[in-house]
């Protein structure tokens, strides 16, 4: 076992000014923790140009090299395909000694880490890890030969994984084409569907805000869902992270209360993320930073769904947001949004395809490539592979 800090060097980054736009657009990707999002980084949602390095404390990183977040994103990975900076939420591994040890290798060990990683993470509100932390980690060193046939095996199951996200990706594009086929884009309303506010068409109920909201000892292992911002992924329910209420808990609290078919949106921090509540659990409650909305019988709920999170609707939300230091929208808002309204009969064929593709993403979603991936991983730092 080696310190990963006596293994790499590490170079961190910085931002330019969001203020001079002559420093932004320019050829340079900039990575964030936003373009941590797979094994290999090749485009980033921000690039800069020659004059936004030089004035700021970024770093130009070759490509090929193992990039980590050390606040927020907390044990995620990656290498990036080419050269590009990074912000200050970032580091770059640079390995000493290639005869020493694989860069495929140390990426892969560091990723079946993530979980150890982002449990160490400290803050408040954000959370972070020490370069102390980081430098800290003991890594395996088989010999150089078997820590590349270690991560030639895992970069094939990891292959297998990004086919099927790849799979899942083309079936969401293509929901989203239909949707648009069959109704146009939401806010410009090209198909003059009639138009009703959907405080018109649904019902809202926040969560209960009062000294009764639940704390402490209250979380328990088990009992009535407390779903939380973090069980809404990609604008699906996402419950690999659960926690509860009690059901005695659960019957003082006056609202917050979702039921299956109900949306939850998000409110605050990141505006507008909603998820259908459909699972197994028939029962939930919300925190404080969501809403439920439900709909009535004139509108569908997959069809609202679907309006709600598309394009242009995510960047109205981002536009009306409210508040310099934690954007927020506010029910009045959402009740007063304009909906243009199809045929029950249209939303009803759109909601019959829209849960075939789902039913088709879900059986694609590669849980058990997840668990053959972790399982390889695991046993392969264990010297069982």
């Amino acid at each position: 076992m080696v310190k990963l800090g006596d293994l790499v060097s590490i170079k961190g980054g910085g931002t330019p000014s969001k203020s001079d736009s002559s420093f932004w657009g320019g050829d340079i990707p900039w990575a964030s923790v936003k373009d941590l999002k797979g094994s290999r980084i090749s485009v980033t949602e921000d690039t800069i140009n020659d004059l936004g390095v030089k004035n700021s404390a970024t770093n130009i990183i070759p490509a090929g090299t193992i990039i980590t977040a050390t606040r927020m994103a907390l044990g995620r990975f990656a290498i990036n395909t080419v050269d590009m900076a990074i912000n200050q939420d970032l580091k770059a591994l640079f390995v000493n000694d290639h005869t020493e040890i694989s860069s495929d290798y140390l990426f892969r060990f560091l990723e079946s880490k993530a979980q150890y990683i982002e449990g160490e993470g400290k803050g408040a509100t954000v959370k972070g890890i020490t370069l102390d932390f980081l430098k800290s980690i003991d890594v395996p060193l088989p010999p150089l030969a078997e820590q590349k046939r270690i991560a030639a095996i895992l970069d094939k199951a990891d292959a297998i994984r990004r086919k099927r996200q790849q799979a899942i990706q083309l079936a969401d594009d293509f929901l989203r084409a239909v949707f648009l086929e069959m109704f146009g884009d939401p806010v410009t309303n090209p198909k003059g569907w009639g138009v009703k506010t959907l405080g018109e068409i649904t019902t809202f109920e926040n969560g209960d805000r009062s000294s009764n909201y639940p704390s402490g000892d209250e979380i328990v292992q088990s009992g009535v869902l407390f779903l939380s911002t973090k069980n809404i992924v990609a604008d699906a329910l996402d419950l690999r992270t659960k926690q509860f209420i009690t059901e005695e808990k659960y019957n003082s609290l006056s609202r917050g209360k979702a039921q299956k078919g109900d949306l939850i949106i998000t409110l605050r921090g990141t505006l507008g993320a909603c998820c259908i509540f459909d699972c197994a659990y028939d029962k939930a409650f919300i925190n404080a930073q969501m809403m439920i909305i439900r709909p009535t019988k004139q509108v569908v709920v997959g069809f609202l769904h679907d309006f709600l999170v598309s394009g242009t609707m995510k960047s109205h939300f981002q536009r009306i947001g409210q508040g310099a230091a934690v954007p927020q929208l506010t029910a009045k808002q959402f009740k007063e949004l304009l909906i243009p309204l199809p045929t029950l009969e249209l939303q009803f064929k759109y909601d019959k395809i829209r849960s075939f593709v789902i039913s088709t993403i879900e059986k694609l979603s590669g849980a058990e490539d997840e668990k053959l991936f972790n399982s390889l991983s695991q046993k392969a730092f264990f010297g069982q592979l």
